[in-house]
């Protein structure tokens, strides 16, 4: 194996870890959407969505992008040996999170009424403190990543989550308990409050972690800076320079893919009201149900493309500032066939058996799983495209195009936007409209970013083994997987112990089919097979089923 192949085998194992975690942490949250759903109902949802909207829309502008930012421009300083510079970028990038992060919590907490009505601002009141919390959080998920291991992060992700789920769980049960003399809304609205205290508990949860982790560290860290003898030194002027000129681009590309699901909430719940007539809290109920449900399962697959994105921007970033255009295209190639290779079949997988799933997960009365299911096999192509898309503008980002996945961005917002406000307004298709424009919106952010890489680093796309042939054995999965669920589901009651099983049985049964047929089709060589994680595993199972030489 080359040195070239093995520095991209190393970025797609470590984005591996990284997407285990999370994919880990989307399964934990969804498994507690259910028993939550159970305990806060539809109402209590409906509260907590546009709540949570609002919340993440301000922890963008404030911290959200510092994650890529720190990874970024600390990766570059580690990349030239510049230890003390790099330290230097991560305290004054403390500095700036304390200072926006404070000032972002404070409008979240105090503007909550200015900004929803007053049971869901009840929601974005208790979520305010989380802002600050994770914007240090964010700064040292970053440091970590620039030194190009992502176990930590990892770690802190899983850990997050779990006491998110737990105190969630408990804090909703336990509010609900308190208010039981109130009406059914407002016991409902401080269900969601209580649903909200988890995040903050988590995210304080994972800081401390990774305080920990660095204090472990910081001997290592330290002994490192000692070693460099760097004539010049970053002043923080400059440093917060570099911060905001990396952070800016980010947050404004970031802002409009956030922007997309809030304005398509926006246009949804006052155009149902004014033109057809919908009553809010029914408009609420759907647009939680689309929002929670379905967008929430079909951000699963989504989670490696953010891995892969993480884990690819400061190794590209590195072998960028280094001028090694090669190793750089190399990567590319390497991070966007693995993508598709997992994300086409996924995005087949959860559109053949979405209401399956949504039954399984959720089960809140059949025409909610019946909406849920439609509109999340509405969402599958989005699921491709946003892989592709988030893992785009992280390779613009890592050669410093930074402030072309802003334009793209706008350019795709504008266009959904209008399709969505269109389609709400002269046809009846509802919440499918919304479904729909994310779909325009992702795949023409695909177009823009593939353009922009292309002109950024001369980077030419392979079509057939990257897209085409996974395509065609994902279609043959899906077969598979469609003929085995529907097929044992005549002969069995319609129950949560039949669902749940055939559900298993046909997702292995498409995972095999899958395999071989892509191996057969010549979508994987053996290198790259071996580049994925548990790569030698797969490699031997091939062998021994000669789909690959030996």
């Amino acid at each position: 194996m080359t040195e070239q192949s093995s520095k991209s085998n190393s970025f797609v194992k470590q984005a591996g870890i990284l997407a285990m975690a999370g994919i880990l942490c989307r399964i934990i949250g969804l498994l507690y959407r259910s028993p939550l759903m159970h305990i806060i109902g539809e109402a209590g949802n409906g509260y907590y969505t546009p709540a949570y909207r609002y919340y993440q829309m301000i922890l963008l502008i404030a911290s959200y992008s510092i994650p890529a930012a720190i990874s970024k421009v600390v990766s570059q300083r580690l990349a030239l040996h510049q230890y003390k510079n790099a330290q230097r970028i991560f305290h004054v990038a403390i500095l700036y999170v304390v200072v926006v992060g404070g000032a972002a919590s404070l409008f979240a907490f105090f503007g909550a009424g200015f900004l929803l009505p007053q049971r869901p601002a009840m929601v974005l009141r208790m979520l305010a403190p989380t802002i600050f919390f994770s914007g240090l959080l964010g700064v040292m998920r970053g440091y970590f990543q620039a030194n190009r291991t992502m176990v930590q992060t990892s770690v802190s992700q899983v850990l997050e989550q779990i006491i998110h789920v737990a105190v969630s769980l408990g804090a909703a049960w336990l509010l609900m308990y308190l208010f039981s003399a109130k009406d059914t809304l407002t016991r409902a609205a401080w269900g969601a409050v209580g649903s909200a205290a988890g995040i903050g508990v988590g995210v304080l949860a994972a800081l401390l972690f990774m305080l920990m982790v660095y204090r472990l560290n910081k001997q290592t860290i330290q002994k490192r800076i000692e070693s460099d003898h760097s004539p010049t030194l970053l002043g923080n002027g400059e440093i917060l320079k570099i911060i905001l000129f990396m952070v800016t681009p980010v947050l404004l590309s970031t802002f409009a893919y956030n922007a997309s699901s809030l304005i398509n909430q926006t246009l949804y719940l006052n155009l149902m009201q004014s033109v057809h007539g919908l009553a809010e809290e029914e408009a609420l109920r759907i647009n939680g149900i689309y929002d929670t449900e379905a967008v929430g399962l079909s951000n699963i697959p989504i989670a490696l493309a953010s891995a892969m994105a993480s884990a690819i921007l400061p190794s590209i970033a590195a072998s960028f500032e280094t001028q090694n255009k090669e190793e750089v295209n190399q990567k590319i190639r390497t991070a966007i066939k693995t993508i598709m290779f997992i994300a086409i079949p996924a995005a087949m997988g959860m559109s053949v058996l979405s209401r399956p799933i949504v039954r399984l997960l959720y089960n809140t009365g059949e025409s909610s799983v019946a909406l849920a299911g439609w509109l999340l096999a509405a969402l599958g192509p989005s699921i491709v495209f946003y892989c592709l898309s988030t893992l785009s503008n992280s390779i613009l980002q890592a050669v410093g195009k930074v402030t072309k996945p802003v334009t793209n961005a706008v350019i795709a917002l504008v266009v959904q936007s209008l399709t969505a406000a269109l389609l709400l307004i002269y046809t009846d298709l509802g919440i499918y409209s919304l479904a729909i424009s994310v779909s325009l919106y992702s795949l023409l952010m695909c177009v823009l970013n593939g353009i922009s890489v292309r002109r950024a680093t001369e980077y030419r796309q392979e079509y057939v083994h990257t897209f085409l042939l996974p395509l065609g054995a994902a279609a043959l999965m899906g077969i598979a997987v469609a003929a085995v669920y529907y097929g044992l589901m005549l002969v069995l009651p319609l129950n949560a112990a039949s669902n749940a099983g055939c559900i298993l049985l046909s997702v292995a049964v498409g995972v095999i089919v899958y395999f071989a047929m892509s191996l057969k089709l010549g979508c994987m060589e053996r290198e790259e097979l071996l580049a994925m994680p548990g790569g030698a595993v797969l490699v031997k199972v091939a062998v021994k089923l000669r789909l690959i030489k030996a």
